[in-house]
């Protein structure tokens, strides 16, 4: 036989349908249902009378009937679909009603989220999944939310024990501006121990990272440099300030990578920055005692994430043994880099 609702929770939660309803959570181990309402939040203790899991499904049929009429309640062949950020717009607000903390990762991951739908799956799901997910929308960046999802983000970083997830929440935050000076320079010199920290970084802000000694440029590549010539305007910004950071910074990375997706991502990340010389032939002033620096920039300019499928589609190693395998790609890659750091192997 069917479970039913009991009289008293049936009767509340009907009460709570019929008026403005934004969201809505259920704490499976308390049994009880929170609401998200224009007038703030209410509470429904749940009186279960039969296994909580048949229960809890029951209401979560109700739920679904009434905010998308789904009598079973969030649609079996909706959840893959809104996963892979496909979700209607006009079902998005519906979504947050269900109690189907899949259907707010949905809602997350929607291309038209906006900031007021935003603030309603926070106060549904406050996870670092559901943060990183948001802070990819413009409309949440520029929202109320951007501060708030980012704050959340940084202040739980120590706890992140996936270093890779801990390298997209960083990405996350630096790409929607919303790291400040104060949190930055911290951020900085905790990646010294986890070099990974540092791809946020070179992804976003490859032009304005600290701590570098810029190294003096010929006067001849200074005026081909302003002039636009893209050898000497690149090697220009290597020796910069930030340059000389963004190439030890790489190196770092490039010594302790953890895991696959941090070299994928750091090689697109370096060859992106070197990519304005694909293709082009060393010119006459980059050659005799300044090859070395034109081999180098052209070596790293033909980097992405390709340059390391060979070696990492073979093995499932990720840390001490994934860098082993690594070796004979990064060896020479490091090499460039110091040549272009002024302290050559």
């Amino acid at each position: 036989m069917k479970a039913e609702l009991a009289a008293e929770d049936a009767l509340r939660l009907n009460i709570l349908l019929a008026g403005e309803l934004h969201a809505v959570r259920i704490d499976e181990g308390t049994m009880t249902l929170h609401a998200l309402t224009p007038k703030g939040e209410a509470r429904i203790t749940l009186n279960r009378n039969c296994r909580a899991d048949l229960y809890l499904m029951r209401v979560r049929e109700l739920l679904g009937g009434h905010a998308l009429d789904s009598p079973g309640g969030y649609p079996v062949h909706l959840r893959h679909w809104t996963r892979m950020g496909h979700a209607s717009p006009k079902n998005l607000a519906a979504l947050l009603k269900l109690g189907e903390p899949e259907a707010v990762t949905a809602v997350a991951l929607a291309p038209t989220l906006d900031d007021e739908l935003a603030r309603r799956a926070w106060w549904a799901l406050p996870t670092m999944e559901v943060a990183r997910s948001m802070l990819e929308h413009a409309a949440v960046r520029q929202g109320r939310m951007g501060p708030v999802l980012a704050g959340f983000l940084i202040e739980h970083l120590p706890f992140e024990e996936d270093p890779i997830l801990a390298m997209h929440s960083i990405r996350a935050v630096i790409g929607a501006d919303l790291l400040d000076d104060t949190a930055a320079e911290q951020l900085w010199a905790k990646a010294r121990r986890r070099p990974h920290y540092f791809i946020g970084f070179l992804e976003h802000r490859p032009d304005a990272l600290p701590g570098g000694t810029p190294r003096e440029l010929p006067g001849d590549l200074l005026a081909l440099a302003a002039a636009g010539e893209p050898w000497a305007r690149l090697l220009a910004r290597c020796r910069s300030a930030s340059g000389q950071s963004f190439l030890a910074a790489t190196e770092l990375v490039m010594e302790k990578p953890p895991a696959p997706d941090a070299v994928y991502l750091l090689l697109d990340i370096v060859g992106n920055y070197f990519a304005a010389l694909r293709g082009l032939e060393v010119p006459p002033h980059m050659k005799g005692e300044r090859l070395p620096d034109a081999q180098a920039m052209a070596a790293l300019a033909g980097l992405s994430d390709a340059s390391a499928a060979p070696i990492l589609t073979r093995t499932s190693a990720v840390g001490a043994l994934m860098r082993r395998h690594l070796e004979p790609l990064f060896a020479p890659l490091q090499d460039h880099l110091r040549v272009l750091r002024g302290s050559p192997p």
